[in-house]
Order: structure tokens, then sequence, then C-alpha cells
């Protein structure tokens, strides 16, 4: 039986993302446990995917290996960051969207002055990526064998009871039951279904 998310082929993205609850990131002096997460597919496969159309300079990451940082930016101001999976060649990719800080509190607060509680620390991609302080140049590095800035480990308890539900933030597939949150977890981010634009 797979355990590992890393031993997943990039067609079961969807499973790497719920075994990646609960997994602890940890970088520049803080640590959180991800509590919510959003899977993407690869070419072809996955119109809401970066990498649908095939690699390009900005997704070629996505591409493999497995245990590498995609990080890009959204508004020309906020980072989000997906940890690639799969097999090299197959693009797939597992987006963190939401965690709980277990290890530097302090610091992170200091780096989201603007949050009223610690539960809203890291709920959302943006602000999990402020409260670790990494930016573009976490693009295309290793969280599993120690030369990034970021580290990845296992969960030091079950990840609990894992809900499914629609995508956020894309304009395509977000029906797509592929955002997967721990259950009752107050740091997961809160959904709001896409709304598409009116032209006119």
């Amino acid at each position: 039986m797979t355990t590992s998310w890393l031993e997943l082929p990039s067609e079961a993205v969807d499973e790497a993302a719920r075994l990646l609850l609960g997994w602890r990131l940890t970088a520049n002096g803080v640590t959180v446990r991800l509590t919510e997460v959003e899977a993407y597919s690869g070419l072809g496969e996955d119109p809401a995917s970066h990498a649908h159309r095939g690699p390009t300079n900005r997704n070629a990451v996505m591409f493999g290996p497995a245990g590498r940082l995609y990080v890009y930016q959204i508004y020309g101001m906020h980072f989000c960051a997906n940890i690639v999976c799969g097999e090299s060649g197959k693009a797939a990719a597992v987006l963190l969207r939401a965690g709980a800080v277990v290890d530097g509190l302090e610091i992170a607060r200091q780096r989201r002055p603007a949050a009223r509680r610690d539960t809203d620390l890291a709920a959302g991609p943006a602000k999990l990526m402020q409260v670790l302080a990494l930016d573009k140049g976490a693009n295309d590095t290793s969280v599993i064998d120690g030369t990034g800035p970021a580290t990845l480990s296992p969960p030091a308890e079950p990840a609990g009871t894992i809900a499914a539900g629609p995508r956020v933030g894309v304009t395509s597939a977000h029906d797509v039951p592929w955002r997967f949150w721990i259950s009752g977890d107050p740091t997961v981010s809160v959904y709001r279904r896409h709304t598409p634009r009116r032209s006119g």
C-alpha cells in the first residue's frame, strides 16, 4: 500500500494532495502544518492548471522531478507555492492553500501584523508564503533534500478527517472537487465560489 505522496504517479495528484495534509513545511524560522491544499493535473487534462498547454519557462518545474517548489506571482505582488508531484515529464502539482503555525509563532506574527487571530496567519496561499518569508527565489528548489530554503517533514500525527470541494480562484474546471482540507480546522481559508465576469 502506498503511503507516501512521493511514490504516486502524476495521474494520482489528487491522492498526493490528500496525503500532504498534516505535513510540516519549515522555512526561515517558521513551521506550518498544512491544513488545506489543491491538486492540479498536467498537459491537456486540467484546463485550470498552469501546465495545461505544455511546458513554458514559467511552468517548467511542474514537469518534475517531484519534491520541488513551483512558485508563481499573482496580482503582481503576492506569491503562491505548489509542491510538484508524480514522475518527471508529466506535470502535476499541489497548491499549498493554508496552514497552522506550529513553530515560530512570534516571527509569524511579525510578518503578518494585520492578522487578527493566530488562526488567520497562514489562512490562504499568499498569507502562507508571507509567514514563511518565501518568494520567487524559492522556485525550483527542493523541499525534501535540505538544499532549498524550505523543508517538508512528515506529520507528527494523522491529519484527521479530510473534506473535499471545488477549487478556488480558477476560471476553468473550478467545480472539480480537488481542494482538500482538514475538516473543522480553523486555519482553513474561507471558500469563495468562482463568479464569471459579465461582458459589457
